[in-house]
């Protein structure tokens, strides 16, 4: 092998070895977005009775994690909660949770062990839902 094909195939190896340097820095600032987003993450008190009746939709998104949700409200109560969309790392088992949301008649309850932090996007998409109507 020339010197000249070792020299390229050394220049293609640090080409690639940087690339991949980069591109592993950027996946982990996405993690740490990510992980910022969820934790910051707060919560309204919403007075459920003063929204008005409707169907309403809301979403939340902190870039690895994403909701949809429609919001069914009557006669100033959460009447039902379908996921029009949800994108989770592990987090299915957060899907519960709209369960509760529609039992306890609040937004702020607590999150599915395991899923935190789809619980946490999925709550806020409902919060949102009905925010778009105060």
């Amino acid at each position: 092998m020339k010197v000249s094909q070792k020299r390229t195939i050394l220049l293609i190896v640090i080409v690639i070895f940087t690339l991949g340097l980069i591109a592993g820095a950027v996946y982990l600032k996405n993690v740490a977005d990510y992980k910022k987003a969820v934790k910051e993450t707060t919560f309204d008190e919403i007075n459920i009775s003063d929204i008005p009746d409707g169907i309403y939709i809301g979403e939340y998104d902190v870039n690895f994690i994403y909701a949809k949700v429609e919001v069914t409200v009557q006669t100033g109560k959460i009447t039902d909660i379908r996921i029009l969309e949800h994108r989770h790392e592990r987090g299915k088992a957060a899907e519960a949770i709209i369960d509760e949301i529609v039992d306890e008649q609040r937004i702020d309850v607590d999150a599915i062990s395991g899923a935190t932090n789809s619980s946490t996007v999925l709550k806020k998409a409902v919060e949102n839902a009905l925010k778009s109507r105060l």
